[in-house]
């Protein structure tokens, strides 16, 4: 057996593989980006995933992908990973989200049961250039800042100061001990404090609707599930059936080819093969919690069509529920154009990778193999206390504040992986970076709206099916 040789550069030669980067690749290598001659057609693109979903979902895919330009940004992250395949890249990876917008941020509880803000979506995640997630989020800002009818300047400025806030972090995490970048983290309630102090106008508004929200979240558990999503049927707790949102498993059996008899060992196997993907500790609490009742539910914009699963799982009694989460993995859309994954099982990419850049994960996060042939899966809890910020209520300076979170957010979960002083020493002081990559954000957000047209076009000509409101 060979041991990796694990490099430990001098902060010297860190900094200086930074300032290295910046001779291969000007910090203002993204201004003026144009999409190429022979970019892919963004609805082939769509097509070519839909051929591993579930049918009857893609039509719903394409109706909440079709709500706006914005649903259509979230939805189409297999289009912009074609297009960061091809900008201009300094050389310096991390473990990336690989869909880095604004709206996969939000709060969870931390295993300490303390509201923590992080990135909350991995799909995509994988090992790659720091560009592309930065790249991601700030032409998010821009395209939700249209669709909530800021001027161009609001919106532009959004971008930048994602950017600016992603750069001035790094600085930061750049001048800190290993642990304490690693032990870093927002708690939720510190993002509202900050809000009443730092925005002007609309911060005590915000503050309070940010405050609603955290309480609300606090709310959302397995025990507020367990009366949103289930019923009493012939004396035994059940998953309701509401398609096509939520489909019981026993309702859904022949489909996948088991008769119902034969459906609960498949799933109870699945159970005892995810289950020794966790720590020990975990593993035990989890065992003290049986299998009840399994259904597809539907979730998200762009991972509509994988398929998506709950458990509910009962402790002592039942009033001690748990709810878990069955996210279909595939392979990461930059596997198209990155290394593929060290990994062999997609479920485990996304798990490493989100235990890698978040600073608290999920105690029941695993993965499993699916019972089908080349199906994989991730598993976590459904519901711990998520919030999501309300974007559509934001005014401008409530959205600046936000990038600036989202920003220093993504700046820290790309220092636990990479090397903050290497990428801090090639951002530099200046707003150079900045510059650049506003300049690229406000033009991805223009080719966004183009391609959303032509999506919304092929709805109308036939050639993609929608079913809208669900």
């Amino acid at each position: 057996m060979t041991t990796r040789q694990v490099p430990h550069p001098t902060l010297d030669e860190r900094r200086e593989a930074g300032k290295l980067a910046r001779k291969r690749m000007p910090r203002s290598s993204l201004e003026g980006w144009q999409p190429a001659d022979d970019r892919p057609d963004p609805v082939g693109l769509l097509e070519t995933q839909n051929e591993a979903r579930e049918p009857d979902l893609v039509p719903v895919r394409h109706g909440r992908m079709m709500v706006s330009p914005f649903t259509f940004y979230r939805g189409g992250a297999k289009i912009m990973a074609a297009d960061l395949a091809r900008i201009p890249r300094a050389g310096l990876d991390v473990q990336v989200c690989g869909d880095a917008h604004l709206s996969n941020f939000g709060a969870y509880a931390s295993p300490e049961r303390t509201l923590v803000f992080d990135l909350n979506d991995f799909d995509e995640t994988l090992p790659g250039p720091f560009e592309y997630d930065v790249a991601r989020l700030a032409a998010s800002f821009v395209v939700a800042s249209r669709d909530n009818g800021f001027e161009a300047s609001r919106s532009a400025e959004a971008a930048a100061t994602s950017v600016a806030a992603y750069r001035t972090a790094m600085s930061g995490f750049a001048d800190m001990r290993n642990l304490d970048v690693w032990y870093s983290r927002l708690d939720a309630q510190e993002i509202v404090a900050r809000a009443t102090a730092n925005v002007k106008k609309s911060g005590r508004k915000l503050a309070a609707a940010a405050e609603k929200n955290i309480e609300k979240a606090r709310t959302r558990d397995s025990l507020q599930a367990l009366s949103k999503l289930t019923e009493v049927i012939n004396g035994h707790r059940r998953i309701s059936s509401a398609p096509p949102v939520v489909v019981p498993a026993r309702e859904l059996a022949e489909a996948y080819g088991f008769a119902p008899d034969d459906l609960w060992p498949v799933l109870q196997e699945r159970l005892r093969s995810y289950r020794s993907t966790l720590l020990h500790d975990r593993r035990r609490l989890l065992e003290q919690f049986e299998l009840i009742d399994f259904a597809r539910k539907v979730v998200g914009v762009g991972s509509v069509g994988t398929r998506a699963w709950i458990a509910l799982l009962q402790g002592r009694d039942g009033e001690d529920p748990l709810f878990l989460q069955v996210k279909e993995a595939t392979a990461s859309v930059l596997e198209d154009h990155l290394p593929k994954s060290r990994f062999r099982q997609p479920g485990e990419r996304v798990v490493q990778g989100q235990r890698l850049m978040q600073a608290a994960s999920d105690i029941f996060l695993g993965w499993t193999k699916g019972v089908q042939e080349g199906r994989f899966y991730y598993w976590r809890q459904l519901r711990d206390m998520k919030a999501s910020a309300l974007i559509e209520l934001f005014d401008p300076e409530a959205m600046n504040y936000y990038a600036g979170v989202c920003g220093w957010t993504l700046a820290r979960a790309h220092a636990r992986s990479g090397d903050p002083v290497a990428i801090s020493a090639y951002l530099g002081s200046s707003d150079r970076f900045d510059r650049a990559m506003t300049d690229f954000a406000v033009r991805y957000a223009d080719q966004n709206e183009r391609d959303y047209d032509v999506f919304v076009q092929a709805i109308r000509s036939g050639r993609l099916e929608a079913t809208e409101g669900v």
